[in-house]
């Protein structure tokens, strides 16, 4: 481990970059489950019934909510790169001060697009039981 972590102080911004990384893998790993799903449902009604018993399961929803979590925050912190590339706010008080607005962005869109989807399921459901 480089001697040079405990000289500085932990930051917010160093959270962001470290949890960047992780949800670009969280990410492509969800991707990669995403793409066992559509697999399963060109095979056939029986293979799709049992990949919809996984993400009917609480922790199959939990797992997909952390995909999206994942992929929104990534997608968010594409973003900031994307602007510091093109030379704004890249100045150590803007990136201090961005960090708490991405943060928010990520997870307001998260909880409108997991909600959505939620609601969209629920709404079938019962549309499917009456």
């Amino acid at each position: 481990m480089s001697p040079h972590l405990q000289v500085y102080r932990f930051r917010l911004s160093m959270f962001l970059s470290i949890a960047n990384r992780a949800a670009g893998v969280a990410a492509a790993a969800g991707s990669a489950l995403g793409l066992c799903w559509i697999n399963a449902a060109a095979k056939g009604p029986k293979s799709f019934s049992k990949v919809q018993k996984v993400t009917g399961n609480p922790l199959g929803q939990l797992l997909l909510a952390g995909w999206a979590l994942a992929l929104v925050y990534h997608f968010v912190a594409g973003l900031r790169h994307l602007t510091w590339d093109s030379g704004y706010r890249f100045s150590k008080k803007e990136i201090n001060e961005d960090g708490p607005v991405a943060v928010g962005v990520t997870l307001g869109t998260t909880l409108a697009l997991v909600t959505t989807i939620l609601g969209v399921a629920i709404c079938r459901s019962r549309k499917k039981a009456s």
